[in-house]
């Protein structure tokens, strides 16, 4: 009853766990973005659907992908670095069964792991929509996208296990680099702030919408980095994760000042730009 959707590019090492972990749906698509590592080659001995497709954009490649013919109403959404644990396999299937036609989607609960340990504390943010009905939802924002849907989004409570570090530190900081370089064009343009309404941020109509609202919020923070490593440590108790969860908190702490200091050198070059005869 369930369409599978899993997004990959060079995932040639994440993606055999994957497709084992969604071997129950027998339509399973990937959508792949010219991976030079044979990644389309394990997607089709394993049986599943392979669209090649050039990356262009997060949410424009995910929308690429939720357009593909999928078989069944119900569509689950993953990274090659996620495995849906065998109790939410078995909830989904359960939930779409019983779902009333209001609900469109359903949010799952992750949980993101380092070096083996849950990051049960230093997580974020827990709670993602991954099953959406066909044709009712669309992703918005292109850093950190945003899942809409035009009817009510329900809950699921099993895991979705998630392997961020699978591919070691280095993928890791990579990979923020890019999306650190993107986050401050965004904050340059102003654009990123532009829904900074404390109104929306706790009377949201939607856990989406109050999100994006407390992100621009905390984007004028000052001291941001210093506050995100304080708040991850001790309000959200990252420190109760070992090892693990201090180095997340670090290294999301880096992350924000990578953004600070991009943004920085963006708005004095354009000063500069603007200031020669």
């Amino acid at each position: 009853m369930i369409s599978v959707l899993i997004l990959t590019r060079d995932e040639a090492q994440a993606l055999p766990e994957c497709l084992d972990s969604v071997a129950w749906s027998d339509d399973v698509h990937v959508l792949d973005s010219l991976s030079s590592d044979g990644t389309q080659q394990i997607a089709r001995e394993r049986g599943a659907h392979v669209t090649e497709r050039p990356f262009d954009g997060y949410a424009t490649q995910r929308n690429a992908g939720l357009a593909l013919p999928f078989r069944h109403e119900w569509i689950l959404i993953l990274d090659a670095d996620e495995r849906p644990s065998a109790e939410l396999s078995e909830e989904m299937q359960t939930a779409v069964l019983t779902a009333p036609p209001t609900v469109t989607a359903f949010r799952v609960r992750r949980r993101d792991y380092l070096w083996g340990t849950w990051l049960k504390h230093a997580q974020l943010t827990p709670t993602y929509i991954r099953l959406v009905r066909r044709g009712r939802a669309r992703y918005v924002r292109e850093i950190n996208e945003v899942l809409e849907t035009d009817g009510q989004v329900a809950d699921l409570h099993a895991p979705l296990e998630h392997y961020p570090f699978l591919k070691g530190m280095s993928w890791w900081l990579d990979r923020h680099n890019r999306y650190s370089t993107a986050e401050a064009q965004l904050l340059a343009a102003g654009s990123a702030t532009s829904n900074a309404s404390w109104r929306q941020a706790l009377l949201g109509k939607s856990l989406q919408e109050r999100r994006a609202a407390q992100k621009a919020i905390f984007y004028k923070m000052p001291g941001r980095p210093l506050v995100k490593w304080m708040y991850m440590m001790f309000v959200r108790g990252a420190v109760l994760d070992g090892s693990a969860g201090w180095t997340y908190a670090t290294l999301q702490s880096i992350y924000e000042y990578m953004i600070e200091v991009k943004r920085r050198e963006i708005e004095l070059r354009a000063r500069n730009t603007a200031g020669r005869p």
